[in-house]
């Protein structure tokens, strides 16, 4: 029985897309009869809600850390170890770019390198994650990433042996079919292009609003709808709601609950990604499997995770992403053709055989040993 403790801060926040990401995982590795796992959070202010965050099946050590001081020492030094609030462990998984020191060995999932490519895409926060994993690197952690993109990033920015960097793809939501006139009462609307996730610089929405503003006019039906919680730098998009000349015809709903974001992709005419950067796009997958026609762009990962189950736009051309969703609205023929080959794209991501490959990745990792 190999002993792996998983660092679950994700789980004590609004889940984003690491959020969703670590609990699908952890739901499937903890009912391997080869794996004992035990939860952590390094945080604070999440003291004592471990717990009920994690499934019944997961052991949980619930000690107070302090993210961002723990975070600082460990950019420069390799103590205080995990272990010392963990106890010993074989492995160490770090889902969200930070596997802390430890004796065991230390896998470290790599979702992007926005901090690095594009670090004002960045918080102050995640600006520290580049130099955490070098210092992981250097202890001989191995690395996991959602695609052979990202994959490709961490070998040739960081130099990191190939051999222990290893791309594994996530899996297809398996959520049950959405309510298309629930999700027509939430948009306000019968017609409407969706965009869902934590308004941030690097999704790009602001280009969404000028693309749908070129649509509206010739198209008094058709409304945009955003859905997710502000994160930093929301103000942009607040600023570009408020110069489009269709604003009134734009939802921003904020943070959906999960029963209402399957009922807006349920009614949804178009799902639109105009992200700048991403290490894999799971809500690209999430929208082809509920059967809505994606247009995203040709950004990082998405070519690579998106196949030809979605239209792909450069990114930042407003005229294209317009041109794109206008298409779609449009033509009949293209519309179902894409919805048949992005059903046809999701149903080759699976949770069950991630989490497969990822107790794969703890096992090799810990029969190598760490270097700490």
């Amino acid at each position: 029985m190999l002993r792996v403790a998983v660092d679950l801060t994700s789980q004590l926040t609004p889940l984003t897309g690491v959020g969703v990401t670590a609990r699908a995982l952890v739901d499937r590795l903890a009912g391997r009869d080869d794996l004992e796992l035990t939860a952590f959070a390094v945080t604070w202010r999440g003291r004592g809600r471990l717990r009920a965050a994690v499934p019944p099946a997961v052991r949980v050590v619930d000690r107070p850390m302090a993210a961002r001081p723990l975070h600082e020492v460990w950019q420069r030094t390799d103590h205080p170890r995990i272990d010392r609030w963990i106890g010993r462990h074989d492995v160490v998984w770090g889902p969200n770019f930070v596997v802390p020191p430890t004796h065991a060995a230390g896998v470290v999932t790599v979702h992007d390198l926005t901090p690095l490519r594009f670090p004002e895409l960045a918080n102050e926060f995640t600006l520290a994650f580049p130099g955490l994993l070098r210092r992981a690197l250097r202890r001989g952690a191995w690395v996991h990433t959602p695609s052979a993109f990202v994959r490709d990033e961490v070998i040739d920015a960081f130099g990191a042996d190939p051999d222990r960097v290893v791309a594994i793809h996530h899996g297809a939501p398996t959520d049950p079919a959405g309510d298309p006139a629930a999700g027509r009462r939430l948009a306000g609307g019968d017609r409407f292009v969706l965009a869902v996730g934590t308004v941030e610089p690097r999704k790009d929405l602001p280009t969404l609003v000028r693309a749908f503003d070129r649509l509206a006019a010739d198209d008094p039906a058709l409304r945009l709808v955003v859905a997710g919680g502000d994160g930093w730098g929301a103000g942009s998009l607040t600023e570009a709601i408020g110069a489009a000349v269709h604003r009134d015809r734009i939802a921003r709903l904020g943070r959906v609950a999960e029963q209402e974001r399957v009922d807006l992709l349920a009614a949804a005419a178009v799902y639109a990604f105009p992200s700048v950067y991403e290490g894999f796009g799971l809500p690209t997958v999430e929208a082809m499997a509920a059967g809505v026609p994606v247009v995203t762009t040709r950004a990082g990962a998405l070519p690579e995770v998106c196949r030809d189950g979605a239209d792909l736009v450069a990114v930042g051309d407003a005229d294209a992403l317009a041109a794109a969703i206008d298409r779609l609205l449009r033509d009949d023929a293209h519309r179902a053709e894409l919805v048949d080959r992005g059903h046809r794209v999701a149903g080759g991501y699976d949770w069950g055989r991630a989490a497969d490959e990822l107790a794969g990745v703890f096992h090799r990792a810990a029969a190598t040993g760490s270097r700490g």
